[in-house]
């Protein structure tokens, strides 16, 4: 069978299962099983596909029609314009993540115009999943040393994978263990420039209403407990900690999270809180200052 009939084949399935672009499902996942450009096939449809290639596609077709994330079928997913490995033991990064880390590099550099001096700024990414946002920080900064915490072993092997992807290994550490206390383990207080923070926030009783494709990716890294933010709540004392002060806390919450979140952060004296919208005019990322003061900031040798 040749490309161009795999394709129809598999666009017919792809759409009776009930996917808003079924043609460009296909595209995607015929590109991986044949190791080629999505324009070749395209270029080429009468191209007979090779009967393993055949079989691989129409069984990566199938587990797509079951509602598993192309993502975890390709082996990958850009973000920040760089590729990153995923697998089912990571979240899969988003578009609306970009954000955060735009807003944290945005801070790192009004602070340098400010005339503040980062010898090498120390960034906290909480939670790295993937380490899609420690890898672009180290990328996109050249100074940064970034420290990546997870709870799950198996998701720290992947950031790692990354890390070595792009080339990034000595300049990101990853730790296993609970949101900061393995850098608290290591690090005394007032050490830290940036904590970063992309959290499990979904109410426990909304999971089982998320769409299916994202009931798939690991609960541990999407339950954030009875409103969402049980994690927030024990990360901020931490942040407090650990940030020297008028160091920055930078976090992705759910759009109906930023009052509360804002909230607790006024409770607590932090200080310059912002609310950032994403690109859907939603409230995405909260930024705040550690409290003691917005000019001391630690420099690292």
């Amino acid at each position: 069978m040749n490309g161009g009939e795999l394709l129809r084949r598999a666009t017919l399935s792809l759409r009776q299962a009930g996917f808003d672009q079924p043609r460009l499902e296909a595209e995607v996942l015929m590109a991986h099983a044949s190791s080629c450009p999505r324009q070749d096939l395209l270029i080429h449809p009468e191209r007979e596909a090779p009967e393993a290639v055949a079989r691989q596609f129409l069984d990566l077709v199938q587990q797509r029609t079951e509602r598993m994330p192309a993502a975890y079928l390709t082996g990958g997913r850009e973000f920040m314009s760089l590729m990153f490995t995923v697998t089912p033991a990571v979240l899969i990064p988003r578009p609306e993540t970009e954000l955060l880390v735009e807003e944290v590099l945005r801070w790192l550099a009004s602070r340098e115009d400010d005339g503040a001096v980062f010898d090498q700024p120390l960034i906290a990414d909480v939670g790295t999943g993937s380490g899609a946002i420690a890898v672009s920080l180290a990328r996109c900064h050249l100074a940064v040393q970034v420290m990546a915490t997870d709870i799950s072993e198996a998701a720290l092997d992947v950031a790692a994978v990354n890390a070595n992807r792009h080339g990034l290994a000595d300049r990101i550490a990853f730790l296993a263990g609970d949101l900061l206390t393995p850098l608290l383990e290591l690090e005394g207080p007032g050490t830290g420039t940036a904590v970063v923070a992309n959290l499990p926030y979904i109410p426990t009783v909304a999971l089982e209403q998320l769409p299916p494709e994202v009931q798939r990716e690991p609960r541990l890294a999407l339950d954030g407990g009875g409103d969402g933010l049980d994690l927030y709540r024990r990360l901020l004392p931490q942040a407090a900690f650990w940030l020297a002060p008028g160091g920055l806390l930078a976090c992705e919450i759910d759009p109906e999270q930023a009052g509360l979140l804002a909230g607790l952060l006024q409770q607590s004296n932090w200080q310059r809180i912002r609310v950032i919208r994403d690109y859907r005019g939603e409230e995405r990322v909260l930024t705040a200052i550690r409290p003691g003061g917005e000019t001391c900031l630690n420099k690292r040798r």
